[in-house]
């Protein structure tokens, strides 16, 4: 058994990208943690060359290669897009994740930690909106992009474990909450407004409770127009879904919003993915609101 899957090599390689402070080494370390082989700051060109050497290293066969590739690259990340090519012909299974966030959390985060951008050469925001404009052809070639400016550790964890390493076929459906009040995030292929439900937010009894309780439920889909929406609504992914399944995207991210992202949206998101699970499409669900203060 050993033996055969030495002679295997490696099957599974997944390069993580994006914005300094966007989550890549979190990003890193989480796919380490599953096994992977985890290497930081390769220039692109020797991806090709490490996926060959990696042939008969264990963990890298069995549960694949995780490499960052940046900013840090400086003039090597043009080769980038040719590289990329050769590793689709090279490894059976390929993603290039891109991880970005807001240029506000960003911010936020490296004052936080106090470390150095590795594009700041006058102020902070010059060197994000630099790397920004530097990793644009890296963006265009990503399968995949992430925006954690509103996820937490845990649901970056199990949306990372759930894409890479879930018993999954098919295009992993994330169903997301959120308030707009918030702000809608930036990495969903659609959204859906439901602020034309009835607003449990209004209703003494159940303002605090949230969306994942049958009484919230009850009165969200109790409102006029929700069972026609409903029908609506999945008579359309029931049908785009399978056209993304054909089309070879990686994911398909719907976003479900609500003023506060505590109460319709939620409801809304719980039934869908249960929906879409029972046609055995596997989903990952986050709210991403629903444990914000909701006051006005």
């Amino acid at each position: 058994m050993d033996v055969e899957m030495e002679n295997a090599g490696v099957s599974k390689c997944v390069i993580i990208t994006g914005m300094s402070g966007a989550g890549k080494s979190t990003a890193l370390k989480i796919l380490e943690d599953q096994g992977m082989f985890a290497i930081d700051n390769i220039p692109p060109a020797l991806l090709s060359q490490l996926i060959f050497i990696l042939e008969k290293h264990r963990a890298a066969v069995r549960w694949g290669v995780a490499a960052v590739v940046d900013v840090r690259g400086d003039s090597l990340l043009d080769d980038f897009p040719s590289i990329l090519a050769l590793l689709r012909k090279q490894v059976h299974h390929v993603s290039a994740v891109f991880f970005d966030a807001q240029d506000d959390v960003l911010l936020r985060r490296f004052e936080s930690t106090r470390r150095r951008h590795p594009m700041t050469e006058g102020s902070l925001v010059d060197g994000i909106a630099r790397e920004r404009e530097r990793l644009k052809p890296i963006l265009d070639c990503a399968d995949t992009v992430i925006d954690t400016s509103a996820l937490s550790l845990n649901l970056f964890r199990s949306e990372l474990v759930a894409r890479f390493f879930g018993d999954s076929a098919g295009v992993p459906l994330i169903i997301s909450s959120f308030g707009f009040k918030h702000g809608a995030p930036a990495d969903c292929d659609f959204i859906f407004d439901v602020r034309f439900l009835d607003n449990p937010f209004y209703n003494p009894d159940l303002k605090p409770l949230s969306g994942k309780e049958s009484a919230v439920q009850e009165a969200v889909w109790g409102s006029a127009g929700a069972d026609a929406f409903w029908e609506k609504l999945t008579q359309f992914l029931d049908f785009v879904i399978p056209l993304y399944l054909r089309s070879g995207k990686t994911q398909l991210h719907i976003g479900i919003g609500c003023t506060g992202g505590r109460h319709r949206s939620v409801a809304v998101a719980e039934r869908l993915c249960a929906h879409l699970q029972r046609s055995a499409r596997p989903c990952i669900l986050r709210h991403r609101d629903v444990d914000r203060e909701q006051g006005w």
